[in-house]
Formats: structure tokens, C-alpha cells, sequence
């Protein structure tokens, strides 16, 4: 399990101060985002993801999966094609999509899952041609795959050499999904974990029920770390896990809480395999 930091917040980095923040902060590559306005985007991919792993190798890291943007979401999409000849180039063989939403008001569920499924099919096809597996992230807050439970109405019956589960323990737990009964859905196309915590407030102060989802440092939340990374040891998982950082503190104070985050996770994978091995 190589713990890789998605470049999200760090927009503004190029590739050597990517390299740089990595040997600082002593993770071990990232989850790269290509995506307009950042140093490795849609534009300039086919040259540059080459460069950035390499520069990344050079520095023993390693960039094994990219991120798209929010809208890349079918396999027609004018940039599809191009990211994944360039992933090939650079030997990068994960994509994570952006997100489906769903409005139980005014959509038919099973319609959507049937419409996905569909749009699935020709990213299946597309990643036989580029060899780059299509992920799907399970994202909470009227998402199409919210759960395990959700996602494996979309990518069950798929080849999983082509079409896998990015899981997320912290957007599990917000929609009350253990995570090994989720990873049991799932297993087969497991391919990547991300890795935050979450937490549910109550939203007001009159008893209705009305809840709050929020992100917090690591091991404030909801999630039980132990229980995430003994079952991640369990079956073998060899996949990246990818720190979202995506924690709600001030921003002076964001160095040092990132400096905690990776330190956690390291801790909690290392536990784990000592724990397994004992």
C-alpha cells in the first residue's frame, strides 16, 4: 500500500516543488490531478505526465494513479482519449472519474444506474485500448455510487482488469456503511482507498434530525483506522491510498495538519502490517 497525496491543494506547485513537498513531508508520490490550470493538465499531458513521473522516479516517488476533472465523466469526452494515451505513455494505469449526481426528486434511480452502466461500457472498451483501469469513487451527498453498496450496482458483471472501486472509508461512514461489509461488495474490483476522516454534527437545535457532514483531521471522525487498514492487510490490498486532506482547520494551520495526516496514516499502515505479521 504506497500512501500518495492528491494534488488538489497544491495547484499551484509545479512538479519539482511537488517532488519537494513529498521529500519534506516523507509520503511516497501522489494522486495527480490533471485537470485545467494545474501543472500536468489536459493540455499538455501527453508530454508533461511523461516528465512528472519521471522526475517523481528520480526522487523515488511515484505517481500511479490521476485524478480528471469534475467533468470527465464519459469515455466521449474530448479529453478521455488523450489522458489515457498519455497515462499509457507514462506507465500510469489508474483514472478516477468525476461524479454522477442523483436527485431522488427527479430521477429515476434504477434508470441512472442503467444509463451508467451503459457509459461504463465504452470506458470498458476505451481501457482495453489504453490498458488504464476506470475508477469510480464512492462519494456521499447524493452521488451515484455513494456506498459499496451503490457502487456495485454500477460496476458489478465489469471486467475488473478495466473498470474498478475507489473506495472512501470517510464518505462510507457518512452513509453508514461499515467498511469491511463494503469492501466484501466490492473486492474483486478494488483498486484504490482514499483516506479522511469524517464526522456528522446535528445541524440545529430543534430535534428534527437535520444533520451537518464536515471532514476532520484524521482519527477525529468517524472512521475506525484500526479496523480500515487490519482489513486493508486482510486481503492484501497492494492498491494506492490516496490522503485528501480535505480536513476543515484555518489555513496557517494547514502545514502542520497535513505534517499530522500523512504521519497518521504511515502510523496506521505500519501498525497494521506488525499486527498482522505478529
Amino acid at each position: 500500500m504506497r500512501i500518495v497525496v492528491f494534488s488538489k491543494f497544491f495547484k499551484d506547485k509545479t512538479v519539482e516543488e511537488l517532488v519537494e513537498t513529498a521529500q519534506k513531508y516523507e509520503f511516497e508520490g501522489y494522486d495527480l490531478c490533471v485537470r485545467p490550470g494545474y501543472p500536468v493538465n489536459p493540455d499538455n499531458a501527453s508530454v508533461a505526465l511523461s516528465e512528472a513521473v519521471k522526475k517523481m522516479k528520480r526522487a523515488g516517488l511515484a505517481i500511479p494513479m490521476v485524478t480528471g476533472n469534475f467533468d470527465l465523466l464519459a469515455a466521449d469526452h474530448p479529453t478521455a482519449k488523450p489522458i489515457l494515451a498519455a497515462m499509457d505513455k507514462a506507465d500510469v494505469r489508474l483514472l478516477k472519474l468525476g461524479y454522477f449526481n442523483f436527485d431522488p426528486l427527479a430521477q429515476d434511480y434504477w434508470a441512472e444506474v442503467d444509463r451508467i452502466r451503459k457509459i461504463f461500457e465504452g470506458w470498458e472498451k476505451l481501457s482495453r485500448s489504453y490498458n488504464v483501469k476506470i475508477c469510480y469513487h464512492t462519494h456521499s451527498n447524493r452521488c451515484m455510487g455513494l456506498n459499496c453498496a451503490a457502487l456495485a450496482h454500477l460496476i458489478q458483471g465489469f471486467d475488473p482488469r478495466h473498470i474498478g472501486a475507489y473506495i472512501d472509508p470517510g464518505h462510507m461512514a457518512l452513509e453508514g456503511e461499515e467498511f469491511s461489509v463494503g469492501v466484501a461488495m466490492v473486492r474483486k474490483h478494488l483498486s484504490i482507498v482514499a483516506v479522511k476522516d469524517a464526522m456528522i454534527h446535528r445541524a440545529d437545535k430543534d430535534g428534527h434530525g437535520a444533520k451537518l457532514n464536515s471532514f476532520v483531521r484524521a482519527g477525529e471522525g468517524l472512521v475506525d483506522w484500526t479496523a480500515v487498514f487490519a482489513e486493508l492487510v486482510r486481503i492484501g490490498f497492494d492498491g494506492p491510498l490516496s490522503i485528501h486532506c480535505e480536513f476543515e482547520v484555518p489555513l496557517e494551520q494547514f502545514d502542520a495538519t497535513f505534517e499530522r495526516e500523512v504521519r497518521f496514516f504511515k502510523d496506521q499502515r505500519a501498525k497494521a502490517i506488525a499486527g498482522y505479521k505478529s
